[in-house]
């Protein structure tokens, strides 16, 4: 057989395979339907985190390859996607605008066949979820070199929401020019967390370059279209948004830079079977308190993942605490501990209980 007779032969195999693909993904769309269905008789929300975890792990098992796991992943973030669609059209706001990070993050949990909202701050995001124009918001909460997002934690605080999930995302700055010239380069801008987890790298080498702070990646990457001179630190996104060229890549002074957000909605997601609880409260400014406040949780072998503190704003010098553990809410030995908790608090607020992410 010749070698064109050849690659006949193994494309019409793909378009075998192709026609079963397409015969089997709307197979699935019409069971997606009657579960959406089944879920508005009961009054269940559409967007089921747990679910959509265990498919996760699952299709990570089944895959043999040759495609990688993230591929695979990719391929299924779309199918649920699509599907969630046909059982109900899901808006969603994030801190924006377009190409930010934080709508590379929404991006990535749920996927193109979802209406996104950008909006031009934190306290919008929340605003959108608490009075319902949206079904969820997505914001950043921390990042593993630059810490917390503090505007984060003041609306948890304040707003009437539940976390129903997190995203884990690698983060990767790009420089970003016109020219993509590195001697065009007069002036970097970016928003002040990017900026920071560039400083070593525009210290070397840009050491005379003028650095400015913009309100996000996404608008310096804007202010960088207009200006032959100015570079922008943004995503790869940015790049095709606003039609840049790439002077430098991967310049985050470390490698494993990665920043977290999280999923805000009106209800907490049931136990998963790998979840996390997120709570806030304060204490009385007491000798041993913080002994007595962390007590609850090793006596139940809880395991506490991060505990940050706040300054409250009406009153110096005393704090608000925020703890993510190892759990769901509705289980005994989460409970038994949030009450033995309350006895010492003067304030306790459940964030939310949700997956943990992969």
């Amino acid at each position: 057989m010749s070698r064109k007779e050849s690659l006949d032969a193994l494309r019409k195999k793909i378009d075998h395979v192709d026609a079963k693909l397409v015969e089997l993904l709307n197979e699935r769309a019409s069971l997606a339907k009657q579960i959406g269905y089944a879920k508005s008789l009961d009054g269940q929300e559409i967007f089921v985190p747990g679910r959509e975890k265990e498919i996760f792990k699952r299709i990570s098992t089944l895959n043999s390859g040759p495609l990688p796991e993230k591929s695979v992943h990719s391929i299924y973030r779309e199918i649920l996607s699509a599907s969630r669609s046909l059982e109900a059209p899901l808006t969603v706001a994030y801190f924006g605008p377009e190409a930010t990070y934080t709508h590379m993050a929404a991006r990535d949990r749920f996927g193109s066949s979802t209406t996104y909202v950008p909006m031009a701050s934190i306290p919008d995001v929340f605003q959108e979820v608490k009075l319902d124009r949206v079904d969820y918001g997505v914001v950043p909460i921390e990042n593993s070199t630059e810490g917390i997002v503090t505007h984060t934690l003041d609306m948890l605080v304040e707003a009437d929401v539940k976390i129903c999930a997190e995203v884990v995302l690698d983060v990767h700055h790009c420089l970003l020019s016109r020219s993509g010239n590195t001697e065009d380069v007069r002036e970097i801008v970016s928003h002040p967390q990017a900026l920071a987890q560039c400083r070593r790298w525009i210290t070397t080498n840009y050491p005379n370059a003028r650095v400015t702070e913009a309100p996000s990646t996404a608008q310096a990457a804007h202010m960088a279209s207009k200006d032959g001179g100015l570079a922008a630190i943004a995503s790869a996104l940015a790049k095709e948004l606003y039609g840049l060229e790439v002077v430098a890549r991967n310049i985050e002074d470390q490698a494993n830079n990665i920043t977290r957000f999280l999923v805000i909605g009106a209800h907490s997601p049931k136990p998963s079977g790998d979840d996390k609880t997120s709570i806030v409260f304060s204490v009385k400014d007491e000798v041993g308190v913080l002994h007595r406040m962390l007590d609850p949780f090793a006596k139940n072998r809880i395991n506490l993942t991060k505990i940050e503190s706040r300054p409250l704003k009406q009153k110096p010098w005393e704090y608000l605490f925020f703890l993510d553990l190892e759990g769901h809410i509705e289980e005994p030995r989460i409970q038994k501990a949030i009450k033995k908790l309350e006895k010492i608090c003067l304030f306790i607020k459940i964030l939310g209980s949700y997956p943990a992410a992969v």
